[in-house]
């Protein structure tokens, strides 16, 4: 696996940024609840985020993406559902700073615990999963893999969840499947203070 010694895109400085970047990144800011929009961004208030900073350069894409990007927050699967997808997909492509941001979250969160964070570096087979969640772990690597699930997995997911719940996992799988491709191709690199993988986990370990 190729391994960049330097990003080939690094995020647009925050200071660059210009109304049709704040007009587009104002709807990451709008709630579920009531579709409050948080106020229009200004220079002094812009995120300090390394992901933002890419999406940036691109105005007119993170338009069309933060809705959806939105809705994959606040889907059907819930919060640790939702969180075990990312934390396990992002292990498996190598999507260092979605996996660091996850992990942040999940504990800030409290939707999973340190124990669950760690056996998900591990995979279906570790031992404090239950059957369920053993089966939902198995089918992220299945489509990781595969790109596919086979049906005997899938017949667990369908005891599990509802038909929306089932597009809302594939859809999560997929996107940050796809986010590890985008992200380690442009070189995204953590911010101060991110958790990073273990040097064991290495894509050059991999080979």
């Amino acid at each position: 696996m190729t391994q960049l010694t330097q990003p080939r895109i690094t995020p647009r400085p925050t200071e660059d940024w210009d109304a049709e970047v704040d007009n587009a990144l104002s709807v990451l800011a709008t709630h579920g609840a009531g579709g409050q929009a948080a106020p229009q961004l200004t220079p002094e208030t812009r995120p300090k985020s390394n992901i933002l900073g890419i999406y940036a350069w691109h105005p007119e894409l993170m338009r069309g993406w933060m809705p959806y990007s939105n809705h994959l927050r606040n889907s059907s699967l819930g919060d640790r559902i939702r969180e075990i997808a990312i934390i396990r997909t992002t292990w498996l492509g190598y999507g260092e700073y979605e996996w660091a941001q996850h992990v942040r979250m999940s504990r800030a969160a409290g939707c999973l615990t340190d124990d669950e964070i760690a056996a998900l570096s591990e995979g279906p087979d570790a031992a404090l999963w239950s059957e369920d969640d053993a089966a939902l772990v198995r089918a992220i690597d299945e489509m990781c893999r595969d790109k596919n699930v086979s049906d005997e997995t899938w017949q667990a997911l369908e005891a599990r969840f509802n038909r929306q719940q089932l597009i809302d996992l594939l859809f999560t799988v997929g996107t940050y499947d796809f986010h590890c491709m985008v992200f380690r191709t442009m070189g995204l690199e953590l911010e101060p203070g991110m958790e990073s993988f273990p040097e064991s986990h290495s894509p050059e370990l991999a080979k």
